[in-house]
């Protein structure tokens, strides 16, 4: 075991909380509205291609291989298939357009606050395990030159 696993593993805890507890929260703001039946259609246009990418991204990934972690998974191997092809984090994208579902929806200061603070955490994430699969993964370096984050063409 290196000297980082045990920081590395406190971080990765510490950011999935945050993401899990703020996605728990749109949920719980945003759910009554799309249940309900008064989510506007581009809401729901956005949650449903969030859904899509998440699954798409899933099903790329080998089972064992997916890691909610930012730290990558021993034994784990760099996905650059489905939408990894152009997308270095697809599920935090799918993340984002889910949370972007529930902002329009709610249109709320409390939702937008929680989908920034979703932002952040994500953005915080993908930095940490990007640095730690380039040292897991040294292809990961020519991997992230030729891919984007987040967003094909904009991030």
């Amino acid at each position: 075991m290196d000297a980082d696993f045990v920081p590395r593993q406190r971080l990765g805890f510490f950011l999935v909380a945050l993401q899990l507890g703020l996605i728990i929260t749109l949920a719980v703001a945003a759910g009554p509205v799309f249940l309900g039946g008064r989510a506007p259609a581009g809401a729901w246009l956005l949650a449903l291609t969030g859904v899509a990418l998440g699954m798409w991204a899933l099903s790329a990934n080998r089972p064992g291989n997916f890691n909610i972690q930012p730290a990558p998974r021993a034994g784990g191997r760099l996905v650059q298939h489905g939408p990894y092809r152009w997308i270095r984090h697809p599920m935090y994208t799918a993340v984002m357009a889910c949370a972007g579902a529930c902002t329009w929806a709610v249109a709320s200061p409390w939702v937008w606050l929680a989908t920034l603070g979703l932002a952040v955490v994500l953005a915080a994430k993908a930095s940490f395990e990007e640095r730690w699969m380039a040292i897991k993964h040294p292809e990961y370096v020519a991997y992230r030159a030729r891919t984007t984050r987040f967003l094909p063409g904009l991030f």
